[in-house]
């Protein structure tokens, strides 16, 4: 049997349609029964055509092109066939090379997979339908298999868990389950990849899962079955956050309703109460649930009626109404009641609503009282106070119009009370007011008044009073006041200053007479205090002339008129300028000169003082940091003010000033006064203490002129001190002096502090300081305070010093 033979019988022997084509033509040449049920066409009519009849798309051309190429190797793919009864099928298509008569062929097998292809279209609906009903569903689904791989999830839940673009178009279950997992901090034990189904996970489970972001997400786990067996698992995700925040919103006001000092009740439009809190129902003295009650069994019969109309219609058209009523609890206690209502709307949850706010108004009405009692005295001294005197003042003056009668006004300031107050703290200078209130009120007749008018400043007002009245209750305040006072077994010796004015040569309305006597009390003050003066035209002019200069001084301040002018300190063991301090001056465009001792007491007198200090706070550390860059080693030495010092940021203004020039703090030194570190002790010693922390020097300026103590120093962290020059004008020959100087150098150096003595003019007085290991040197015998370029040139010859 020939080759053709064998493969004739297997033709017709196989299940598959079979064809055999002739290579170069592509005609047909034999077709077994299967192929003739396959193609509608008898063998005989399939011999009379060519195989791309059947497959006429492009795709099929390339295949059969590809045939006649030669490929020895079987070819394979998937097409359509146009039958020759018209109907289509999908077809798997097999072609492979075959020898007959000693001429190529192929050999076509065909496969119908037309039934197959239905049902693989009609799964794939199917599974269309199920993605689009995991897609359109609110919740996050994830579906995972037995072994903890992933099946499926929709894209909410990628939305939820943030799963990155870059895991959604790679099919990598390990990373998307480790994504899943690191954005977990608590909960989700089912969502652990290498936790594989067990028995004891066949149950369904109603977790909490929390995100690293703060997010709370519901998790509900289901086992899903095939045929009675576990095939994994069914996970929905819900973001449950702001439901969470509700509910613990709604619990914390439940929490406030039951807790709330205020008395609160829920009322129907009828003024029924649905619910209280127990405030309310200890204000109105009933029980919840005891009985029902209506708010108007709370209030005044007479008026209940009309009121409840008020209330519903401002309800209605303004949802709110709120007022003052007199209510009465269930004893009897009768109480005056601020009520404030607000409406709450019917919706679907609930029926329209009053919510009532009752406020027991008792002890505030008691202490409006109080206030109004208190609204003209001082609560410190019980006298009248500010308002108190200014109705009083009127009253005389129109009583003085109408009767022609003189009266006197007295402006009152305890001298120097400010350094007491500091130095002994607010309590005792608080005890000392009242105590010269008290003094002051013996030396009153009955028809006078004396009012506090702040601080340590009283006014009196002497009814019907000519001249010489005034002047006799002036020396009678004075003489009072020379007795000490004793307080806290602690005596105090304190002088007033006294200024006059008289009506109505002096003003004719109050501001007039209060401000001409202040400036006669001034006045008093400009010459040494504890006396009296009547008014003068002329002492209005100096108080002119002292606003006026503290005006010039803010412009100054912003025209950069103001210079800093250095004066060298000495050093006794080397012999060279080791320190300047920083001092301020004045020069006029048109005054010239203006002296420190004219602008700097007006300044701390208005505040100017405060900016003054931050200026030159500022100039001196630029100042320094450039002589620091020049290799110049000076400490530079800068006056801090009371007010200054006191100022909250000061301590920060400082470390501001040292890093904007890059100034090491151990060159800048900051002198204060012995009143600065006694006032506040504990806030004075925190800011010591920073200070030093930055390492910035502190010394006490002007020592031995104020409430000096070697005790405070001790506590305080303050390396050098400055003795005041006044000490040092009349050393060597005063041997009081000599002795106060010597002992407060060897009390320095006990306590490991360095000496500068200031007002240094004298050779005498060099030789005496040097003597008693006196550390520094400052005065004219060496040099004034000089400009930045005169500095320089003595730092280049200092030998001459």
């Amino acid at each position: 049997m020939n080759n053709t033979q064998q493969w004739n019988e297997w033709l017709h022997a196989t299940l598959d349609a079979m064809l055999i084509v002739d290579v170069d033509t592509l005609m047909i040449v034999d077709a077994n029964a299967n192929a003739e049920n396959l193609l509608g066409m008898t063998c005989a009519r399939l011999q009379q055509q060519r195989i791309t009849h059947f497959f006429p798309t492009p795709e099929d051309e390339l295949f059969w092109q590809e045939v006649q190429r030669g490929n020895d190797e079987t070819l394979q793919s998937e097409t359509l066939l146009n039958g020759g009864d018209g109907c289509h099928a999908t077809v798997l298509r097999k072609a492979r090379p075959i020898q007959l008569d000693e001429q190529r062929h192929y050999l076509v097998a065909l496969q119908d997979r037309s039934e197959r292809k239905q049902i693989e279209q009609r799964l794939e609906a199917i599974i269309d339908e199920l993605r689009a009903t995991l897609e359109s569903s609110v919740d996050g689904i994830l579906v995972l298999d037995n072994e903890g791989s992933i099946r499926g999830f929709n894209k909410r839940f990628a939305e939820l868990f943030k799963i990155p673009k870059a895991l959604l178009t790679r099919r990598n279950d390990q990373a998307v389950l480790s994504w899943l997992q690191q954005l977990i901090s608590h909960g989700g034990s089912q969502l652990l990849p290498w936790m594989p189904i067990d028995d004891q996970q066949i149950i369904a489970t109603h977790d909490q899962v929390e995100l690293h972001d703060g997010r709370v997400l519901e998790q509900i786990s289901t086992p899903q079955f095939a045929r009675g067996k576990s095939i994994g698992r069914y996970f929905s995700y819900r973001d449950i956050t702001e439901k969470l925040a509700n509910d613990h919103a709604l619990a914390l006001a439940s929490q406030v309703f039951t807790a709330a000092p205020q008395a609160i009740c829920v009322l129907t439009p009828a003024f029924d109460f649905d619910t209280s809190n127990p405030h309310c129902q200890r204000l109105l003295g009933f029980r919840e649930g005891q009985e029902k009650l209506n708010l108007a069994a709370f209030m005044e019969t007479e008026v209940t009626q009309s009121r409840l109309r008020e209330w519903r219609d401002s309800l209605q058209q303004q949802n709110s109404w709120q007022g003052e009523v007199a209510l009465q609890d269930r004893n009897g206690r009768r109480f005056p009641a601020s009520l404030s209502l607000v409406r709450m709307p019917e919706t679907a949850h609930h029926a329209e609503r009053y919510v009532c706010f009752i406020q027991d108004l008792t002890p505030s009405k008691e202490a409006q009282r109080r206030i109004e009692e208190l609204a003209y005295r001082d609560v410190l001294t019980g006298l009248p106070n500010r308002a108190s005197l200014h109705e009083r003042l009127g009253f005389m003056i129109e009583q003085a119009k109408r009767q022609h009668t003189p009266f006197a006004l007295l402006f009152l300031d305890v001298d120097r009370f400010k350094i007491v107050n500091d130095a002994l703290g607010h309590a005792t200078g608080d005890l000392l007011l009242r105590a010269v209130s008290k003094r002051l009120q013996g030396c009153l007749r009955q028809v006078d008044m004396i009012a506090r008018l702040g601080g340590d400043e009283f006014i009196v007002l002497l009814h019907e009073t000519h001249e010489r009245g005034a002047e006799t209750f002036a020396r009678r305040v004075l003489e009072a006041m020379q007795e000490t006072f004793v307080i806290n077994d602690m005596p105090f010796s304190l002088s007033i200053s006294i200024g006059i004015a008289l009506y109505p040569e002096d003003g004719g309305d109050n501001e007039e007479l209060i401000r001409n006597a202040d400036s006669a009390m001034y006045a008093v003050k400009e010459r040494g205090r504890s006396d009296y003066r009547f008014y003068q035209p002329q002492m209005n002019v100096g108080l002119l002339s002292r606003m006026k200069l503290d005006q010039a001084m803010r412009a100054a301040l912003e025209q950069q008129q103001f210079e800093l002018h250095y004066q060298p300190q000495l050093c006794l063991q080397t012999q060279t300028i080791t320190g300047v301090e920083a001092l301020l001056r004045w020069p006029h465009p048109e005054h010239g000169f203006i002296s420190p001792a004219q602008f700097i007491p007006i300044a701390e007198e208005t505040g100017t003082i405060i900016n003054l200090g931050r200026w030159v706070l500022r100039q001196a550390c630029q100042q320094a940091s450039l002589w620091h860059r020049d290799g110049k080693n000076l400490t530079v030495s800068v006056n801090v003010s009371a007010l200054q010092f006191q100022q909250t940021g000061f301590v920060d203004s400082v470390h501001q000033a040292l890093q904007e020039f890059a100034l090491p703090p151990s060159m800048l030194e900051l002198e204060l006064t012995e009143s600065v570190l006694i006032n506040d002790v504990e806030d004075t010693q925190e800011k010591l203490s920073a200070l030093k922390m930055l390492g910035v020097a502190i010394s006490i300026d002007d020592f031995g002129t104020g409430y000096s103590s070697f005790g405070y120093l001790k506590r305080l962290p303050v390396s050098k001190l400055k003795i005041d020059r006044s000490f040092i004008a009349q050393v060597p020959d005063n041997e009081n002096d000599s002795a106060i100087v010597t002992a407060m150098i060897s009390m320095a150096k006990i306590l490991g502090l360095q000496v500068v003595a200031e007002g240094v003019e004298t050779s005498e007085q060099r030789h005496f300081l040097q003597l008693l290991r006196c550390d520094f040197l400052q005065g004219f015998l060496f040099s004034p305070a000089q400009k930045v370029e005169v500095i320089d040139a003595l730092l280049r010859d200092s030998n001459s010093l």
